[in-house]
């Protein structure tokens, strides 16, 4: 006689499955998260991920490509993001800088946001760099972005030689991009 098998044990072995594969899946994504960080950390500057996506306003799009040859400091923001606003004064002083002495760039990513309240925090914070929309974050996993504010230091032949995940701070501005301005490009 042949039993059959009762619904419960099915159900526990599938859900055993499938959080074995959504695991397996975590592990696989936060590896090549991490690879970027890793290759950073080791002192390797790989290629930055292309990037081109609309400009905030809607009109145009912008690409990191537009500022070869200049050292550019990618950060994606969004308005809902108070470390994000804590650091907005910091990025507009160094933007300021860096185009003064014409070797750098702030170029900033605004992701997952309302285009009126990122239009808004531009205004309040009187921010003068480029900025980019990523509407539904999908440029995101190319730099392994998990949270805001997260800023990619990128040099003037396009390689990533330093990121911050989290808010950066005057402290690591200065130590970062003052020798890639005096790398040639």
């Amino acid at each position: 006689m042949t039993r059959l098998a009762k619904p419960l044990p099915i159900a526990v072995i599938c859900l055993l499955v499938a959080l074995l594969a959504l695991l397996g899946y975590g592990l696989s994504a936060q590896s090549a998260d991490e690879s970027l960080d890793e290759a950073v950390a080791r002192g390797e500057r790989p290629p930055a991920p292309a990037l081109r996506l609309p400009v905030l306003d809607g009109k145009a799009t912008g690409s990191l490509a537009d500022h070869r040859g200049k050292v550019v400091v990618l950060n994606y923001w969004a308005s809902w993001c108070d470390p994000c606003r804590k650091e907005s004064p910091l990025l507009e002083r160094w933007h300021q800088r860096l185009e003064r002495d014409g070797g750098g760039t702030v170029l900033g990513v605004d992701v997952l946001d309302v285009d009126s309240d990122a239009r808004d925090f531009i205004r309040e914070y009187k921010l003068s760099y480029p900025m980019l929309r990523d509407k539904g974050g999908e440029s995101q996993p190319d730099f392994g972005v998990v949270g805001y504010p997260e800023t990619f230091v990128i040099d003037k032949r396009g390689r990533v030689a330093a990121l911050k995940r989290g808010p950066v701070d005057d402290a690591w501005l200065r130590a970062t991009l003052p020798p890639l301005l005096e790398e040639p490009s």
